[in-house]
């Protein structure tokens, strides 16, 4: 069984920034590119933070005597509101990625720095890519029949060495039911747990029947 990985599901044709860029460049960038965010990389290559749409209104909000009347849900750090320039204006360190990162790997990373991208950097640090979460979330576009022959094929017959002509599987929108016979109780939640593993599947449901109770001691 094999799981997409994030270099598969990156975007590789990355727009940067120098360290230098100024702001209004900068946004000028954002908005020619339809991006919401770009890395800022050194001159070999290697990301030295990220600059967001959230990063440079930092900068607007703390202009002007309007914006400060405002009501204010953070206070913008002084040096944000004064930036002119990419690496005045970027959050770093930014948050990295290998490329051969799974996906719950890179959820799961994203999920404790709380953000929404990450950088894919191979082993000298270059910037390889940027994936998103909408990137993620594209294993679930999966077609259903791939999702089957995967079960079938990788978990059914190789894996666990299950006759598959004994278990159809069924799939629709990424959930998967499952009707058959197994030798032992205890498969059973193993082929669920294995089902719900397969990148694209949404659920598992399994109405299995078993020839042996094994879970119960004489």
């Amino acid at each position: 069984m094999r799981h997409r990985n994030v270099g598969e599901l990156m975007t590789r044709e990355v727009i940067t920034v120098a360290r230098t860029t100024a702001f209004k460049d900068i946004v000028r960038t954002l908005a020619e590119h339809q991006v919401s965010a770009v890395p800022v990389v050194d001159s070999e290559g290697r990301p030295l933070g990220l600059i967001s749409e959230g990063d440079l209104l930092r900068k607007s909000s703390g202009q002007g005597d309007y914006f400060r009347s405002l009501p204010k849900r953070e206070t913008v750090p002084e040096d944000k509101a004064a930036a002119l320039c990419a690496e005045e204006l970027m959050s770093a360190p930014p948050v990295c990625a290998g490329p051969d990162w799974t996906v719950a790997e890179a959820a799961r990373l994203m999920e404790a720095q709380g953000v929404k991208r990450l950088l894919v950097v191979d082993e000298k640090d270059t910037l390889l890519g940027i994936v998103s979460r909408r990137d993620l979330l594209r294993i679930f576009l999966r077609d259903d029949d791939e999702i089957r022959h995967e079960i079938k094929g990788d978990i059914l017959d190789r894996t666990l060495r299950q006759d598959p002509a004994t278990i159809t599987v069924e799939v629709a929108d990424g959930r998967v039911e499952l009707r058959g016979t197994v030798q032992f109780k205890s498969l059973v939640p193993v082929i669920e747990r294995l089902c719900g593993t397969v990148d694209g599947v949404v659920s598992v449901r399994a109405r299995l029947a078993y020839a042996v109770d094994d879970t119960v001691d004489d």
